[in-house]
């Protein structure tokens, strides 16, 4: 996200910002094509390139100081922790008229039936969301449920953070991110069924995990799970 100490960036940074979202954005496009038949070479190439995106690129979140010897960390890849789920609107809210509204979050046709709030910041204070709905996501310790976001400002995007046992421990205290959509960081889904691809083994880091001057949401209560997530990105 963004960093709290540079409200305005140079000219230069902004050009190296925008490589580091295109690079991003085909690293994702790749990733969506790769993994319909071959999941494990999918994450394979998602975790080698950020790795090297880490180390090298001007914008990477790592500390300049820390880069050269930056060495990302996963767990073992699970199959089991890929899940094609439905995007269900929330009881409390309108339910929507029609498929678009259902994915309203995707940018199709406006939010109606979403549900304003704030999430919490890693420096502090909040950032304005709208809540569009929630997945159900069938795992072998039983069914958990999370909540699905449209980031209000920015460039706007479906946002899915979450946090699980390993929290604190394993993995960034304050959770990682499944989607991030206005940073193209989208697994894909189905237009037509209103469905989101939820797969663990890419959950990752938020940049404020690298570096505290990155300012990043968190996950809310909601998405706190009560099980150990054991895929994707770790720190120890």
């Amino acid at each position: 996200m963004v960093a709290e100490s540079d409200p305005i960036l140079s000219l230069a940074a902004m050009m190296e910002l925008a490589d580091w979202r295109r690079r991003i954005s085909d690293l994702y496009a790749e990733v969506r094509i790769l993994a319909a038949t071959d999941v494990e070479r999918a994450v394979e190439l998602w975790r080698t390139t950020r790795e090297r995106l880490f180390r090298e690129h001007p914008q990477s979140p790592v500390r300049p100081g820390e880069r050269q010897a930056f060495r990302a960390r996963h767990f073992r890849v699970d199959p089991s922790l890929r899940f094609e789920v439905v995007v269900a609107h929330d009881e409390a809210t309108p339910a929507p008229t029609s498929t678009a509204g259902a994915l309203a979050g995707l940018g199709l046709g406006g939010l109606g039936g979403s549900l304003a709030m704030d999430l919490p910041m890693s420096v502090g204070g909040t950032m304005s969301f709208s809540r569009i709905g929630h997945v159900v996501i069938p795992f072998a310790d039983g069914p958990r449920r999370l909540g699905v976001y449209w980031m209000a400002g920015y460039a706007g995007g479906v946002f899915l953070p979450f946090r699980d046992a390993t929290s604190g421990d394993e993995t960034y205290a304050a959770g990682r991110y499944l989607l991030d959509s206005a940073k193209s960081a989208d697994l894909g889904g189905d237009l037509e069924r209103g469905t989101l691809i939820l797969d663990f083994n890419f959950a990752f880091q938020p940049s404020c995990a690298f570096d505290p001057k990155w300012a990043c949401p968190l996950a809310p209560p909601e998405n706190r799970l009560d099980i150990p997530i054991r895929a994707g990105e770790r720190l120890a």
